[in-house]
């Protein structure tokens, strides 16, 4: 373990303010009041625009990942802005500690600081797979509890949104809604704690809600699904606002779900024993977890087809059992056999129109995403994917294009699919 670092002290507890990069903005809002009910003083970082990137090169090589271009840029960029005390701010990022170069970000990102003129400024890896020790920051039982409500909560406000969004008769509404309903689940975890019971009615207390909105259910819409690197496929600034695009251009989004993530995580370290006999005891909690996670989603899921009006989310039992044949599941860097997975939980569930979001140089995404591309189309000729890289050098116009023709492609099917049902009623 590293111990050559700027610590995160139980001293710097009250009086520092932690800045976090922000990826899903319901699960994150919710996440940051969590660890501000515990004590923490905490910013969630929404900035844009093309300085984000610009300063991110100043400080790290080019050929590094985008994700962490993007991330590190936001940091110094926040840093320098001067809306903080550079002496009272740590810097706080998730990592899964695998085998990718995402794992690398920290040490880049410290690299970065010292360059800037900040080496004094500590740098948080949060992850479960003991990274890093700061005295003040624990990840206690509770508040891991809570988060994973949060995630629970963040999920479903994300399903309901995407599936709202291209049929408003008022446009942001949806959007409005989510953040009334987010502030109103933060100040009750204050308030109230946390208990599936609670969760339970609350949930079904947001559908009804969304189910209400005015909306027009006949416009012509079609179905796009994203998958790839994590960060790319859900931050705005990664992928270039995709999900705004989308829905500009006349698509229903779905984005598989954070949770889907972590049971991925969970699920690969009961792999770990069961492939290598590795970790029996992490294999124990995994197993446990795992059940914890899918028998609650599954729940959420039944309220959501109990109401009607939206499309639940896969089981990830389904998921797993979607890529047997395709993908063993000791491939297991990065977003390994997930993506791919994904893809086909989307098909399955309707959604035959995918976008594959990743990194330039990505290598698990490169072979487990676009590599995975043929063998899926071939068993699966009705699904439409396209794979979009994004790089701070990357024409967004080229982008938006590559897009725009997965779009048409999708819209010529679905109007030939429309004559063909035509026909077979005649």
């Amino acid at each position: 373990m590293n111990t050559s670092y700027v610590r995160f002290t139980k001293e710097m507890k009250g009086s520092y303010t932690l800045l976090v990069p922000n990826m899903l903005p319901y699960h994150f809002k919710l996440l940051m009041q969590v660890l501000k009910n515990d004590g923490y003083s905490v910013d969630l970082l929404t900035t844009q625009g093309p300085q984000i990137a610009q300063t991110g090169l100043k400080y790290v090589h080019n050929d590094t990942c985008y994700p962490a271009i993007l991330v590190i840029g936001q940091f110094i960029d926040a840093i320098q802005s001067g809306k903080y005390d550079p002496h009272k701010v740590a810097l706080m990022y998730f990592q899964t500690g695998g085998g990718c170069r995402a794992s690398n970000y920290v040490s880049l990102l410290r690299k970065a600081l010292e360059k800037a003129g900040y080496p004094y400024v500590p740098v948080i890896a949060l992850s479960l797979s003991g990274i890093e020790h700061h005295p003040g920051l624990k990840l206690t039982v509770p508040l891991l509890h809570r988060a994973v409500y949060c995630f629970f909560y963040g999920d479903l406000l994300l399903t309901l949104v995407n599936q709202c969004k291209p049929y408003e008769l008022q446009r942001g509404s949806a959007e409005a809604l989510a953040g009334r309903f987010t502030r109103q689940l933060a100040e009750s975890m204050e308030k109230d704690g946390v208990s599936f019971k609670k969760t339970k009615a609350k949930c079904a207390e947001m559908i009804r809600a969304f189910a209400a909105l005015p909306m027009d259910r006949s416009r012509d819409t079609v179905q796009v699904g994203v998958v790839g690197e994590i960060y790319v496929k859900y931050s705005p600034l990664g992928n270039n606002n995709l999900e705004q695009f989308l829905v500009d251009n006349g698509a229903e989004v779905t984005f598989p779900g954070l949770m889907g993530f972590i049971l991925y995580c969970v699920y690969n370290m009961s792999m770990d024993y069961r492939l290598y006999r590795r970790g029996r005891v992490m294999h124990c909690f995994a197993d446990f977890a795992y059940r914890f996670i899918t028998t609650k989603q599954e729940v959420i899921n039944d309220l959501i087809r109990k109401e009607g009006t939206f499309r639940p989310s896969e089981s990830f039992d389904r998921t797993i059992e979607l890529i047997q044949s395709y993908m063993g599941q000791g491939c297991k860097m990065g977003e390994g056999w997930l993506l791919p997975a994904e893809m086909l939980e989307l098909a399955d569930s309707g959604v035959k129109n995918i976008v594959c979001t990743q990194p330039f140089g990505c290598l698990p995404n490169h072979i487990c995403g676009k590599g995975m591309m043929k063998p899926i189309k071939d068993r699966n000729p009705d699904v439409n994917i396209v794979a979009v890289d994004y790089d701070a050098s990357a024409s967004h116009v080229n982008q938006e294009n590559r897009i725009k023709l997965m779009l048409a492609n999708a819209r010529s099917a679905k109007r030939a699919a429309a004559v063909s049902e035509e026909g077979r009623g005649a």
